[in-house]
């Protein structure tokens, strides 16, 4: 998620500002680099680079990857009212965007102090959830002494596996100025509910076989939403949040680009992987 590689470029000046739509370190590198006239990029590198990285030993037959934990795609998505230039530039500016790895997932986030489960299979839930909080990019001034109440909701891509888990990823800053960052589940697959004392769904037991690439189909779920209330939550403590949901495990790219060239994938590289999406965070300020 950090090397997330947004396929619609820079709105404003910071990556605060972008939400999801985000631009690393290695994206301005990239921009500065590519600004050079005449610069050739890898083909200019040493030959004895060119397929590997001096000093790694890879696995014999299979060439060292620089870059093994990147993956081959990317996408950025956002809530704009219609398909229109205006509206999704609208859209971007106030962060209501989010990314995925790859798939067509859908994520939405939603902040506030009135909101409780019963919105959930309200009809009316969206047009509730502005009124009485804030979207994902959002700001949100505490109330004291009360946690604040979110609203998360994620799609599968018809066109991959189904979802695992939804979780929402929560940062902050404790009194000492030290940061911190904790993950929750909030819904599983299946019907299967949350462990309270670990805060994470049990395995829904989704297999891969990598000698073909097919996945389970039988186990996850079309949709995930749920109702949550941040159970550590400190009045003083400024803090993010922002949803994240994971699909059933698939095939790794390479693992697929092995298959079709009729040879084993590289054993230094991971089989398989889940794909995910996430949304811009809400900030909570006191």
């Amino acid at each position: 998620e950090y090397d997330y590689w947004s396929k619609i470029g820079a709105v404003d000046g910071n990556g605060r500002l972008r939400g999801a739509v985000r631009l690393t370190w290695t994206q301005r590198l990239f921009a500065q680099l590519f600004r050079v006239r005449n610069w050739y990029g890898q083909m200019m590198t040493p030959p004895e680079q060119r397929t590997g990285m001096p000093g790694k030993n890879p696995a014999p037959g299979y060439l060292q990857m620089q870059w093994s934990s990147w993956g081959a795609s990317g996408l950025a998505g956002v809530w704009a009212e219609e398909n229109t230039r205006a509206s999704i530039f609208d859209a971007m500016r106030r962060k209501e965007t989010f990314a995925t790895s790859g798939p067509r997932l859908k994520v939405r986030l939603f902040g506030g102090y009135g909101f409780n489960e019963k919105m959930l299979s309200d009809p009316q839930m969206v047009r509730k959830a502005y009124a009485r909080g804030v979207a994902m990019g959002g700001d949100m001034k505490a109330r004291l002494g009360r946690a604040p109440d979110f609203l998360l909701w994620a799609t599968q891509d018809p066109g991959s596996a189904p979802l695992q888990r939804l979780q929402m990823v929560k940062g902050w800053i404790d009194s000492n100025g030290k940061t911190h960052e904790k993950v929750y589940d909030t819904a599983c697959a299946n019907g299967v509910s949350v462990d309270a004392a670990t805060q994470r769904c049990p395995d829904n037991n989704a297999k891969v076989d990598v000698e073909t690439c097919a996945y389970s189909a039988d186990s996850g779920a079309g949709e995930l939403k749920a109702h949550w209330r941040d159970p550590d939550y400190k009045p003083g403590e400024n803090a993010f949040y922002y949803v994240r949901v994971l699909e059933n495990p698939t095939c790794r790219w390479s693992t697929w680009d092995a298959i079709r060239a009729g040879t084993k994938p590289n054993p230094s590289l991971e089989a398989t992987i889940q794909e995910r999406a996430w949304s811009s965070p809400i900030w909570l300020e006191h």
